[in-house]
């Protein structure tokens, strides 16, 4: 294709107000977010209706941001992309009603996106020469799935967690651990003092033995059980050690059925993605793990491993340019799949 295209994206699927333009899927011209951390923090957890009503107070700033970051007006862009699932209902709501408008507007596409494909095509801003087949690990707070991504828009998913995602697990175990919220990055940077071999959480195991999906529920469940234990039986406990142990059992559980279905697949190149990519000790392990076996390992910049409209502008390009548009009945989906 000859001509450039700039894609205005929009992403509010839950606690972030994003917007980006990103030229031709790989150069982001603009990315802004307004976190509702500081919010939603005194409640320990996102507030779906919080998160609604403070999306719809920023996202015309947030928009004009965007624009003014990226030096183009509307008359600019070619496209405009929007998360519409899987999220808070309310939250893709605003999203997806503000860039209806936008789009009918200035009379340009309209292209709804995964929110879990955007966290895949991440990678593709920071890394030029990435291109598919490859095998991509996608960690956040609400999703944990091993994929094949065998062409922009083509997917089989190898392997995916039953209950807990893996930043899920993060969140609930720092709760118990009285770390504040968010508690995923404080479980990393506590862990850090802590001894990992303190206690081993074992994981589950399922009646497929050849199974790659994940199980984080019991590990949690294991965390509080311990927990509870030492309370009862008047034993004080190093939470550092803890949270070290629990951290220790999910990324050796998430890296072991990575590399298993690496090889597999015979793929040696593996993306790392979503919001507990940004743990350095998840990092650290899979990158000494992928140079043990000569793999070939990607992960995006720190900005672009939580939720972010820059990945969804990526992903909304190469929909588009493989020949997918939206209608304007473009409704939210809480609980969209992954399109295999």
């Amino acid at each position: 294709m000859c001509k450039d295209l700039n894609v205005l994206a929009i992403e509010t699927s839950c606690d972030e107000t994003s917007c980006s333009v990103v030229k031709n899927g790989r150069e982001s011209l603009s990315s802004i977010v307004y976190s509702q951390i500081k919010t939603h923090e005194k409640f320990g957890g996102v507030v779906p209706e919080v998160a609604s009503r403070m999306h719809v107070e920023s996202i015309y700033v947030v928009v004009q941001k965007a624009l003014l970051e990226s030096s183009l007006n509307f008359s600019d862009i070619d496209l405009v992309a929007v998360t519409y699932g899987p999220g808070l209902v309310g939250a893709l709501l605003v999203g997806i009603q503000y860039a209806k408008g936008i789009a009918f507007a200035i009379k340009k596409p309209l292209i709804g996106v995964n929110h879990i494909e955007g966290h895949i095509c991440s990678n593709y801003i920071v890394h030029k020469d990435l291109e598919p087949p490859y095998l991509g690990l996608v960690v956040s707070g609400g999703h944990t799935f091993i994929i094949h991504v065998k062409d922009y828009t083509s997917y089989e998913i190898l392997g995916e967690t039953k209950d807990d995602a893996a930043g899920e697990a993060y969140d609930k175990v720092a709760r118990v651990l009285g770390y504040e919220y968010p508690g995923g990055p404080k479980i990393d940077e506590f862990s850090k003092l802590g001894n990992e071999n303190f206690i081993k959480f074992t994981r589950a195991k399922f009646s497929n033995g050849n199974s790659l999906d994940f199980s984080f529920s019991g590990i949690k469940s294991a965390v509080i059980n311990y927990l509870h234990n030492s309370t009862q039986k008047g034993i004080e406990v190093n939470s550092y050690d803890v949270a070290a142990s629990f951290q220790k059992s999910v990324v050796e559980y998430l890296i072991d059925n990575t590399i298993e279905a690496a090889k597999r697949t015979k793929l040696n190149k593996i993306s790392l993605v979503g919001g507990v990519s940004a743990n350095s000790y998840l990092r650290e392990k899979l990158k000494n793990r992928c140079k043990d076996l000569n793999y070939e390992l990607y992960y995006p910049t720190l900005d672009l491993c939580t939720d972010n409209a820059a990945m969804i502008g990526s992903a909304g390009y190469y929909r588009f340019i493989n020949g997918y548009t939206s209608n304007f009945d473009l409704n939210a989906s809480p609980n969209l799949k992954l399109n295999v």
